[in-house]
């Protein structure tokens, strides 16, 4: 294909279109931006578009690819790394090629895992707000020592791999669990072992592995059972990683001592949207909320100037690539 590719760019916020437009010197790339999410009830925007980029929360299920198909989309290119909401098998079936963004500053999303951590155990958050009240009092803002816990990641991915050298650099001892381990970690004296003596080892678990059939609520009753009274658990990948009722229950019982999180299972019609004047309805996210030793934040933790730039730069990469039919290791198949 030689010919301009128009592209409907759906999730798109004032911040992805500025960086998509700073980076698109391309003149056979013509842009055109949709703040909606791409869905069942907004895939009639497609017609006359040859290509579709999409973000975590657009849902490209058989439905949804099917209609693009019909209305001439050949292409879908992720302005992500996870692909969970894309049917793969579908998109294969009916012949629309899918491009991601496998790397885009994995420290970035490692970095606000830390920030979670760091949050929830001194209490940066509360000890804020106190002294703008003018309360310098210290009760109530113990924290501890990171130089020797042990830290569980599971997952050992560029995101894994950059969040375990950070936690070796407080003093950790990290342990990690991943199908394929990585040898470099193993260099730097990481233990790679079973996820039940990761659970039952950790001070802090780090979740940075994908959201598949096999990981989906990874985090659940049964395996909360296994961890110590009052594991510190984070969360930075896909939110259905997490049973979040079986959160709530362990917060309860103190099994989770502090829960850091920056994706929730049904954030689909929650985050990257103003919700201030809204009432939300999930009971389960606004029980959450409640408790003092909970931290959630709007999956942010991609979004540094860094992460921005090269989404924007790989994401036109992959387009440009398709309009010449050209072979990519960034095609999912």
């Amino acid at each position: 294909m030689n010919s301009p590719l128009n592209v409907a760019v759906f999730s798109s916020k004032p911040y992805d279109k500025r960086t998509l437009l700073k980076h698109d010197n391309n003149p056979n790339i013509q842009l055109t931006f949709f703040e909606s999410r791409l869905s069942e009830e907004t895939v009639s925007l497609v017609s006359q578009f040859d290509a579709v980029s999409c973000f975590v929360n657009d849902q490209l299920n058989h439905k949804v690819i099917k209609a693009l198909k019909a209305a001439g989309v050949n292409a879908i290119a992720l302005r992500c790394a996870g692909y969970n909401n894309v049917d793969l098998n579908a998109a294969k079936e009916i012949g629309i090629k899918v491009y991601h963004v496998p790397d885009y500053s994995p420290t970035s999303v490692a970095e606000h895992a830390v920030a979670l951590i760091l949050t929830l155990n001194r209490k940066t958050h509360k000890a804020y707000q106190r002294v703008k009240e003018g309360n310098f009092a210290l009760e109530g803002l113990m924290g501890f020592n990171l130089a020797g816990k042990t830290v569980g990641c599971i997952g050992t991915g560029r995101i894994g791999l950059a969040f375990a050298k950070i936690m070796l650099g407080f003093g950790c001892n990290v342990l990690c669990y991943d199908p394929e381990p990585d040898p470099e970690l193993h260099s730097l004296g990481v233990s790679y072992v079973a996820l039940e003596e990761l659970y039952c080892q950790s001070d802090i678990i780090s979740l940075h592995c994908p959201l598949t059939k096999a990981t989906h609520h990874l985090i659940d009753t049964a395996s909360l059972q296994k961890m110590k009274d009052g594991v510190m658990l984070i969360n930075t990948s896909r939110g259905a990683l997490v049973n979040a009722q079986s959160a709530v229950k362990a917060l309860y019982d103190g099994k989770i001592g502090a829960l850091g999180l920056d994706v929730y299972e049904d954030e689909g019609s929650l985050f990257f949207e103003d919700m201030s004047e809204q009432i939300i309805l999930d009971s389960v996210f606004q029980l959450l909320l409640t408790f003092p030793n909970v931290i959630v934040t709007g999956h942010q933790g991609y979004f540094t100037d860094i992460a921005l730039d090269h989404i924007a730069e790989t994401t036109l990469e992959n387009l440009e690539t398709h309009r010449l039919n050209q072979p990519s290791e960034r095609q999912l198949f």
